[in-house]
């Protein structure tokens, strides 16, 4: 996904600030919107929050290799929407966020149904944010996986105390 920008007025739209506002009314699909890429694609958030993050994606003609499998930059570009929401929702207010690893491993093919993507956090650190995101197929088969890392940008500085 390269880079997340934390929208000025993502927290506004919904009159909520902090993490409750990313995820709050609105939130998924309003999240997507900030992503046009994601969109284009076909992909769609069902459900985020900052504690998991779940996406979709439609087996299509057009997404697919010369054998009818989901191409796997499809998929990854899935993960990586997924993986960098998760990250986003997990931001202070004011940073943003850009991947700078991210590794696929894939199990299977999909020849057809909805890709389900499913991001958690595994780690939320001051500089940087690790996210695993797994791939199902409509079985609820395991497709693929995705580890990747999210730098966090443009942190706030952290306030002296009042005692300074």
């Amino acid at each position: 996904m390269g880079d997340t920008r934390a929208p000025a007025d993502q927290a506004g739209r919904s009159g909520q600030s902090g993490k409750a506002g990313r995820g709050g009314p609105g939130g998924a699909g309003a999240l997507l919107e900030e992503i046009p890429f994601a969109a284009g694609l076909g992909a769609r958030l069902t459900s985020a929050g900052p504690d998991r993050v779940v996406g979709e994606l439609d087996h299509a003609p057009g997404l697919c290799t010369a054998g009818g499998v989901l191409h796997g930059g499809a998929l990854m570009s899935l993960a990586d929407t997924a993986g960098a929401v998760c990250a986003f929702l997990n931001l202070p207010d004011g940073a943003a966020t850009a991947t700078v690893e991210s590794g696929t491993r894939f199990f299977r093919g999909v020849r057809e149904g909805t890709v389900r993507a499913v991001a958690v956090p595994r780690h939320v650190g001051r500089s940087t944010i690790a996210v695993r995101v797994e791939l199902f197929d409509s079985a609820g088969r395991l497709v693929g996986e995705t580890a990747q890392t999210q730098a966090v940008l443009g942190r706030p500085a952290p306030r002296k105390s009042e005692t300074d």
